[in-house]
This record gives C-alpha cells, structure tokens and sequence, in this order.
C-alpha cells in the first residue's frame, strides 16, 4: 500500500513539472521599440516607445542620468519641460521642450516583464551656430593695402562650415575649427591686396550648418578703396571743323572723386570765356575758329596724386575740305583710266606674239616634214625662208 501511494506521488511530480516546463511566459517575445531622435537646440523632442502586444505592463522612460521621466501615466522627474504626450498599455510618448546641449544622451525605455526589458535611443542635439562676424576691414583701404578679413562664428555642433563670396562669386578662404566644450568655434581667413576694381565690392561669409533649415545665417562687408585719379578726354566731333559744336570732357576716376577738374590751353588758362564755356567736366566751344587750334589739357586731383590728359584741336576749313574732296575724286578718276589703258596694251601685246610665234612654228614645222632629223629639219626651213623671199623677189 505505501509503495501504491509512492509510484502515485512520483507521477504526479513529473507531471507537474513537465507542465512547468512546456509553459510559455505572456511576456516572452515582447520587446519595446524606439528611435534615434535628432533635434535642434531650442527645439522639442518626442521620445516614443511602442509594444506590439502588451498585458497591461507598464512602461517607463529614464535619462541619460537614469533618472526615471516617467513610469506609465505618472511623472516622476520635476522638471517642466518634460511632459506626457500619449501613455497606453503599448504605447509611452513623451516630449522634451528647450532642449539643450546637456540634454543630449542616450534614453531608455523599459519594460517591467520577468525579467525587465529594455530599449535605448539616442537623442542628438544640434549646436545653431551664432551670425557671423567679420573683422579686420579698414574703413577706408587704400590701393595696394594687404588686409586680411576674418569670418568668425561661435556654438555650432558639429563644426559649421564657412563659405566667402566676392559680390556673387565664391572665393576660397583657409578655415580653422576650434573646440569649446560641446561646441564648435570656426573661423575662416581671406587674404587681399586691394586695388581700384575692389571699391564697392561686397565681401560675404555664409554659414552653412544642418541646424539652418530656413536660410543660412551671414555677414556682409562693403569695401571703400581710395586711389589716385586716371584722366582720359573724349569730344564730340571727328574732324572739327569752322562754325560748329564741340564738347570736350574729361572723364576722371578717383576716389575721393577729383572734383572739380582744370582745364587749360597751350599751358595757360582758357583765352575766351564767351565761347569756351566749362561746366563740371566738360569744355564747351559754341562756335569753332582757326584760333581756337592748340593743346587742351585736362587735370584732375585728390588727395592720392594727379593725373591729367590733353586733346590737340585743329579747326578745319569746311571749303578746304570740299576741294579736297573733289581733287581727291579727281585723281582717282585719272589712276582708273591709266589702269584700264594699260590693261589694254598689254592684252594687244599679247595677242601680237602669239601670232607671230605660230607664224614660226608652221614654217619650222614645213621644214621638218622631209627631214630625216632635226639639223636637217632647221636647214630645210632655213631654206624655205630663202626660197620665199626668192620668189617674192621675182614677183616684185
């Protein structure tokens, strides 16, 4: 009887512990899911954690410090930037507002199964780097300065990059990237020699950076070179000539602008006011004569130095030029008769000895009809030419 009771108990154990055995956990198979965040400084992030199939477990969010933000529905971190957007058995969502460069880490979200299980997401956040600032322009340059303009740009993560542009054109600088704690400092220097061409140009560094999503942030330069004046005088008429208009003007170019500009005759100052009238740049003869011929200079200055230009006026005859015009078409009138006369003779000429060289080729060609060779050939026609002007001897 109590070896019955004994085999009874034994199977009952090996049953019970099969089934312990072959038991499936409700929790195997759950893991919870999450992603990577990225989020600009300033900015919100949402941290999202999500089971497929969940018995009422709880879900839980904890820093990088593994300070618990939130266990289920109830918050567990004071901190008012952090708030429940959505907490349901498979679902734990939570946002981070103002974020700053501490708050940057990994997170974990954890499911309190046997045993807990866990999932980590990495929040990045983005150092906007600050608007740039550009130094060293000398206000104003002068033509032929070295200088040197450097672009700085503070906070950004990872290192921003610097781009110079001269008005719309890229222009290569050499870029320095120095760290400061979790950011960035970038500085990018551009190296000019400064001549006339540069004043006005604008010189800009941009900031491109991934936290800029709306427009690059940049700095604009406007360079002011000063330099000597260039002269050059332009005039309205080809061939002056008695009784017309004629403006001169003198264009300058300087900075500071050469003004006002002196003009002069022959060295000395302008003879005859009432017909020679200067207006700013520009020389004006309302009526032009033979004594208004001679040099006409033009000088600008600044501060910089001086430059000056001079124009030779000769005032012309409009008769002299008429009769000039009409001999001209004389005497090429008389080249083209001479030109045609000549081509003429020569093509007379021409014809003349071709007739006379065929006249010789038939008579040496009669001679070496019955001639064995060629001195026989040139005898035979020697002969003939005798024997012709025998009979026209006779004739005659």
């Amino acid at each position: 009887m109590v070896i019955i009771i004994y085999l009874l108990t034994c199977s009952l154990s090996l049953h019970t512990k099969a089934y312990a055995n072959t038991h499936v956990h409700p929790h195997d198979g759950q893991y919870p899911l999450v992603q990577n965040v990225t989020v600009t400084e300033g900015g919100t992030a949402n941290l999202t954690c999500r089971v497929e199939f969940n018995d009422n477990t709880s879900l839980q969010w904890s820093n990088p410090a593994q300070q618990t933000l939130f266990f289920g529905d109830k918050k567990a971190l004071r901190d008012n930037r952090i708030e429940l957007v959505r907490a349901t058995s498979s679902e734990l969502t939570i946002s981070i507002s103002d974020v700053t460069l501490s708050d940057e880490g990994m997170y974990t979200c954890s499911l309190f199964t046997m045993p807990v299980r866990t999932a980590k997401a990495y929040l990045t956040v983005l150092g906007v780097p600050e608007k740039p600032e550009i130094d060293g322009l000398t206000k104003p340059a002068m033509e032929g300065d070295h200088i040197t303009l450097t672009c700085i740009t503070q906070g950004s993560k990872p290192a921003a990059d610097l781009r110079w542009f001269r008005n719309e054109k890229e222009v290569k600088g050499a870029k320095e990237v120095n760290a400061s704690g979790k950011t960035f400092t970038v500085r990018s220097s551009l190296q000019l020699q400064v001549d006339r061409n540069d004043d006005g140009v604008a010189y800009t560094c941009r900031v491109d950076h991934v936290a800029l999503t709306q427009a690059p942030q940049q700095a604009t330069e406007v360079l002011e070179v000063h330099y000597a004046p260039r002269v050059e005088i332009t005039h309205s008429l080809a061939v002056p000539q008695e009784g017309q208009y004629l403006k001169l003007e003198c264009v300058s170019k300087g900075n500071p602008s050469p003004d006002p500009v002196m003009w002069t005759k022959d060295g000395s100052e302008l003879p005859d006011l009432d017909r020679m009238i200067v207006e700013g740049r520009e020389l004006t003869f309302t009526s032009l004569n033979k004594t208004d011929n001679g040099t006409y200079r033009c000088e600008a200055s600044n501060h910089l130095g001086t430059s000056s230009a001079e124009y030779v006026l000769y005032v012309y005859d409009p008769n002299a030029l008429g009769q000039h015009g009409t001999d001209h078409a004389l005497i090429g009138g008389v080249v083209a008769v001479v030109v045609f006369v000549t081509l003429c003779l020569i093509i007379v000429l021409g014809r003349y000895l071709a007739r006379h060289k065929g006249t010789y080729l038939t008579n040496e060609a009669k001679g070496a009809d019955d001639a064995p060779d060629a001195d026989t050939a040139i005898i035979n026609a020697e002969g003939n030419h005798a024997h012709a002007e025998e009979k026209k001897e006779y004739f005659i």
